[in-house]
């Protein structure tokens, strides 16, 4: 087998917030980020933004303080596990859900 006919395939189209679709109403954990903790916060300057460089679906904003779009959050957890502070946590949809009843 050669590589003669062999063409790579690429992207040209450019990704952003939320190309997996809303996925909020079904996210079972859900990122809370605690500013005290944060390097941008903390330090008020560009730092760290970690969470934002391995959030697969980009709805970590990169902004002192950082933000995260619940829309399309799908609650991955992997801002949280990536976090060398562990300043964002994943708490659980079910206790936001009874405080909205409150």
């Amino acid at each position: 087998m050669g590589t003669r006919n062999y063409r790579r395939k690429t992207s040209h189209s450019e990704h952003g917030a939320g190309d997996g679709g809303r996925t909020g109403s079904w996210r079972v954990e859900r990122p809370v980020l605690d500013p005290s903790l944060c390097i941008p916060c903390k330090r008020n300057k560009e730092a760290c933004f970690i969470c934002w460089l391995f959030c697969p679906d980009v709805v970590i904003s990169r902004t002192i303080p950082p933000t995260i779009n619940l829309e399309y959050c799908k609650g991955c957890g992997i801002c949280a596990e990536e976090c060398p502070t562990k300043a964002i946590t994943m708490v659980d949809e079910a206790k936001f859900a009874e405080e909205d009843k409150e």
